[in-house]
């Protein structure tokens, strides 16, 4: 079985890019902490990550740097030969789903705040994610 959870914390904003054949496919890094009792210093790992199609989207639509994720998905190990004949192996994390655990990111807040500053008085506003939260969950979720 090739199962992989993870809880961390985003390294970086993830990179969102469209393949010519249409598909989304987005890279971020997770860092992961594990405890060792006894004074000990804690031990943080980096896991590349990767996430295709709708999920993708998600991810570069809502998540950024710092934020606490859940992940599950499979272990993929890659290679390639770059131009000078090296060959380069990767081992990276294809993500089946994500839940967001600690919630919008400050640019998210960020954006939220200018538009209500931006909106006239009485004005409905949109949620910065331009979605409610209920349908921001479910899509998550997926």
């Amino acid at each position: 079985m090739n199962k992989v959870m993870l809880v961390g914390r985003l390294t970086r904003d993830p990179e969102l890019r469209s393949l010519p054949s249409g598909k989304h496919v987005s890279t971020f890094t997770v860092a992961t902490n594990e405890y060792r009792g006894g004074g000990n210093p804690e031990r943080t790992e980096y896991h590349p990550c990767v996430a295709w199609d709708r999920l993708a989207e998600i991810t570069g639509q809502f998540l950024s740097k710092g934020q606490l994720v859940d992940i599950e998905g499979r272990l993929q190990t890659r290679q390639w030969d770059d131009d000078a004949g090296k060959r380069h192996w990767k081992t990276e994390v294809v993500v089946a789903s994500l839940e967001m655990l600690s919630g919008r990111s400050k640019k998210e807040y960020a954006k939220e705040a200018q538009a209500v500053a931006d909106a006239p008085d009485g004005a409905p506003t949109i949620a910065a994610n331009g979605a409610p939260n209920e349908a921001l969950e479910a899509v998550v979720a997926m």
